[in-house]
């Protein structure tokens, strides 16, 4: 069992060593006018017109201080906020012109302090940086996914569902028609009746999983990750979770089926301890049929 409080220290002196060295402390971010939570709603406002609930999502930033923080590059002239045509509740940012330019001198003085910094190593050390790099912002993204329980007519339930939907029509070999698939949706997938979790990176979804809670037997639906986020062990994770709800809801057994097609699910099954069973249910898309014994986790 590693070491927490030494493995935190080292996180926290990593942590402190890349704010110093990439100048996040400075009133003058990169010697521009602006300290770094400015700069970094310019870039993320960028040329295009973006929600103010995204912005707080994709920092977690409350809404107090969200509201300063666009309020101050408001009075400065650099930023636009509107009311948002798709919600009369809610409201848009976009950048001035003089924004832009801002956003534009921030883009340059960024490229030229990556260019010092990698092109102060040699090729071998490089690499070795970029691929340290790669790594990290890969298990830093693990860390940042939340799971939380979702409504199934919400707008991240939806959007997973469909994007879920898409790639089985991609992927399977006579396309997938929702409505010809075994049902899953509205109040099975409501409380005493079910649950839908939805994965979610810095305000955005990026994996759901139902479960249909039956007298003593769950079933596992709708399982998705999106490519952008395999990899992670987010499946994983969103597997024992939907577990975790069938032992409290009093279920000892879990169902699921799937397509041979999907090889990746397949694997995750059966490392999870699934065992391969006749057919339970006439799903015209469901190749292989699996159960799994939930009793070892009543304790």
């Amino acid at each position: 069992m590693r070491d927490l409080p030494k493995d935190t220290a080292a996180l926290r002196s990593f942590n402190m060593d890349i704010t110093e060295q990439l100048g996040v402390l400075h009133d003058r971010y990169l010697d521009l006018p602006r300290p770094y939570s400015q700069a970094r709603i310019l870039w993320e406002v960028g040329h295009d017109t973006v929600r103010v609930r995204d912005l707080r999502a994709r920092f977690d930033l409350d809404s107090g201080y969200a509201s300063r923080l666009l309020a101050v590059l408001a009075a400065a002239g650099v930023l636009r906020i509107e009311s948002d045509p798709d919600d009369g509740r809610g409201r848009v940012v976009t950048l001035t012109a003089a924004g832009r330019a801002e956003y534009d001198a921030l883009e340059k003085a960024s490229q030229d302090r990556a260019e010092r910094i990698l092109g102060a190593l040699p090729d071998r050390q490089r690499g070795e940086l970029l691929a340290a790099m790669g790594a990290v912002t890969r298990l830093l993204d693990a860390a940042a996914v939340g799971i939380t329980v979702a409504d199934p007519d919400s707008e991240a339930v939806r959007f997973c569902f469909g994007r879920y939907f898409d790639e089985l029509d991609e992927r399977l070999d006579l396309g997938f028609d929702p409505a010809a698939s075994t049902p899953a949706d509205g109040d099975e997938l409501r409380a005493p009746n079910g649950a839908v979790l939805i994965a979610d990176l810095r305000g955005a979804p990026i994996g759901c999983g139902a479960v249909k809670l039956h007298d003593g037997v769950a079933e596992i639906k709708r399982m998705w990750v999106s490519p952008d986020a395999r990899g992670l062990g987010l499946a994983r994770r969103l597997l024992d979770d939907l577990e975790a709800r069938a032992v409290d809801h009093g279920a000892r057994l879990v169902r699921l089926d799937t397509n041979a097609a999907l090889t990746q699910a397949v694997a995750l099954y059966e490392r999870s301890g699934y065992r391969r069973i006749p057919a339970y249910n006439d799903n015209a898309y469901a190749t292989h049929w699996f159960e799994k014994d939930l009793a070892p986790r009543f304790g």
